[in-house]
């Protein structure tokens, strides 16, 4: 209660000041202190292929200061790193000004076989205690899609609970479950809706990724808001310049609700200049995000 009334009134005494801040130098304040939102980099393929020390170095060249570390890249920040290596690692993001976002995992709780839902969740914990040690926050997941033959309903309840059980391992950890909004039919936000009314376990969050399916049905601002209430600290956004996805609109539904998470960027594409492409990203996004 103390620390949020304290939260409250810096933000009342910054916003104050701010306001009376001429319109030339409220322009200077970096972005983020003006809409709450960050952004950064889901290493998926930009900056697949960067050791952990180059992703930290260029992300600060390009002022992307947060990083998601999809697994199985080559920063090499798996669950084989030694108690000392994990250290170096949480070492390196905390001399720097890079966050650790967490891990991107591929782990998936949609599988028919009970064997292999198991694995999935036994490698979820192991996830979870590389990030806590890593100095990350939380771990993305992912449903991957119904399966043929299985009621919808069925895989639904069956994911929603694994995600309860990764849920509280992950906050006796420290570390957020970040459900992405993927897989075939799964991705669509009603689905997504039912399977986080399974997933109750209040450290289980939605992820949002941009998807092409978040404007059918009744469009972008419905689907936004069958979730908004279990956002989590991550949101996955493609190249903000390029293809028709409304995402002018999705940041104003994200500053609505005073979102204050990263927005990372989950790039598709493969320029020959990574370091520019990033500063344009971020340009755009600053771009946007100031309107």
């Amino acid at each position: 209660m103390q620390n949020s009334r304290r939260d409250f009134l810096k933000t009342a005494i910054g916003i104050s000041a701010a306001s009376l801040l001429p319109g030339s130098l409220m322009a200077e304040l970096p972005i983020n202190q003006l809409s709450g939102m960050q952004f950064g980099v889901c290493t998926y393929l930009w900056g697949k292929d960067w050791d952990v020390p180059t992703l930290i170095h260029n992300c600060e060249k390009t002022g992307l200061l947060g990083v998601e570390l999809r697994v199985e890249h080559a920063h090499k920040v798996e669950p084989t790193l030694t108690t000392k290596e994990r250290a170096e690692v949480k070492k390196r993001f905390a001399d720097s000004k890079v966050a650790m976002v967490g891990c991107g995992t591929n782990e998936q709780y949609d599988f028919p076989e009970p064997e292999r839902l198991k694995k999935a969740i036994e490698n979820t914990k192991a996830y979870i205690r590389l990030s806590h040690d890593c100095g990350g926050s939380g771990v993305k997941v992912k449903p991957n899609g119904f399966h043929e033959g299985i009621p919808h309903e069925k895989t639904i309840e069956q994911i929603g609970r694994a995600l309860n059980e990764v849920g509280k391992f992950g906050a006796d950890h420290g570390q957020q479950i970040r459900l992405e909004v993927h897989g075939n039919e799964t991705q669509e936000l009603p689905n997504i809706r039912a399977i986080m009314d399974v997933a109750d376990h209040k450290n289980v969050t939605v992820c949002w990724n941009s998807n092409d399916e978040d404007l059918i049905g009744q469009g972008l601002e419905y689907n936004f808001n069958l979730v908004k209430d279990r956002f989590g600290d991550t949101v996955h956004v493609r190249e903000l310049n390029i293809g028709s996805y409304p995402y002018q609109q999705l940041f104003n539904l994200f500053k609505a609700i005073n979102y204050k998470g990263w927005i990372l960027l989950e790039a598709r594409t493969n320029p020959s200049d990574l370091v520019a492409a990033l500063e344009e990203q971020r340009r755009v996004f600053e771009g946007m995000v100031g309107k």
